[in-house]
Parts: C-alpha cells; structure tokens; sequence
C-alpha cells in the first residue's frame, strides 16, 4: 500500500475541522472541553460468557475474562474492554497493537464458538470534559447520564445516531462512534455546547486513565 493510502487510512473523521490547529489552553470560563482521540484501535469479541473455555482463551491474551456484568467499562492489559451485550464486547487498544491482538485473541480461542473482528476503520472516540459536561449530556440523549459511574458504559442515541458512552472518571465521558456519523455528531455536539463556553483541547489537556494511555502519534 503507498504512503498516499496509508495517509488517507489514518485520516481523523475529523479532518476538515482541523481540530489539533484549533486546540487551546483551557481556562476557568471554559465550562466544557471537547477533543478526539483519533487513531485507536477497535476489536469487536463476540462469545459466550458460560463459556469456560472461551472466558479462559480471552483471559489468556488480556490478563482477565470478558466483564460479565452488564454496562461494564474495564481496564486490561490489552486495553478497555467494554461490556456491549450478554455475548459482545469491544477492545479499544492501540492502534499498534491491532493485529497482534486479534491475531493472539484468533490464536487462544482455537476452535471455540467466538469471533473477533477488526473494527478500527469503522469507529472512533469523542472526549467530552468539563463542569459542565453533564449539563451538555442532557440535551444531547435521554439516557440519565448523571447515574453513569467510573467504570461503567451505555449505548445510546445522540439525535437518532448511536454512540456508547463510556465513564472512566468523574471529569468527563467518553463517547464511541461510527466514522460516518462523526461530522454530524460533532457539528450538533459543538453547537449545543455553546451556552457552556466550550474549548476544544488537545487530548492531554482532558485526559482520562483509561483510553488517553492508548493513544499514539499518527
């Protein structure tokens, strides 16, 4: 593949708001901070969780089983695994670390009734921080964001469009998304913030502990 194509590959959703040139120094006036985290990886984990062998294999390349507890957010040695169903999960890790995880994650499980795909070109993740960014949450989905806790997780809509929020701390979500929704999503995010004197941060200024350790340079 030529460096052209790897180029455009790698190109944030994002790319026409020319969001690293309009990153800014927070300050107190700032009620919201909005940033993405570009260029993750994304594998979708598909088993079942009554399913020894499979909970085993997964264990084996992550350092710990699958959450069998709904709505669940947790931190592995591979990166964030999150709960999406009785029988689905996503891996958010490097994007580096792709092909060597679903490769190791094929490998472990064998012939076990599982599936793992490589879902790095579909998605991507929003950062939504601030003292105010609950007061945004509100008027962007119906879901009781305010009941969301640290390690925990949801899908929801965002204006008919899904998105899994995910909370790692206190300070802010996270909000995973198709590619194809990503303009749309962040022209209505950023409008709606306005009451709330939004600043858009580079990903350090609003970082969390889980996916900002993921993050690489382009």
């Amino acid at each position: 593949m030529s460096d052209a194509a790897c180029s455009t590959l790698l190109r944030s959703p994002l790319h026409a708001f020319d969001l690293p040139a309009r990153a800014a120094l927070p300050g107190a006036q700032h009620r919201v901070l909005l940033s993405e985290l570009a260029h993750l990886g994304y594998l979708v984990l598909r088993g079942k969780a009554d399913d020894a062998a499979f909970m085993q294999a997964v264990a084996q390349v992550l350092g710990q089983p699958p959450p069998t507890r709904p709505m669940t957010l947790a931190s592995t040695a591979g990166g964030a695994l999150l709960w999406l169903s009785p029988d689905e999960w996503l891996l958010v890790c490097k994007r580096s670390d792709r092909t060597a995880s679903l490769q190791a994650l094929n490998a472990a499980l064998g012939d076990a009734f599982a599936q793992v795909v490589d879902n790095s070109g579909g998605l991507t993740t929003l950062r939504l921080a601030g003292p105010d960014h609950l007061l945004l949450l509100r008027q962007l989905g119906p879901y009781d964001f305010e009941s969301l806790e640290p390690g925990r997780c949801v899908s929801s809509v965002i204006s008919k469009a899904t998105v899994i929020v995910a909370r790692s701390d206190e300070a802010g979500v996270l909000l995973i998304l198709r590619r194809s929704f990503a303009d749309y999503l962040w022209r209505l995010i950023e409008r709606s913030a306005q009451p709330y004197r939004p600043c858009i941060v580079a990903p350090a200024q609003c970082a969390d502990p889980v996916f900002a350790p993921l993050l690489e340079s382009a």
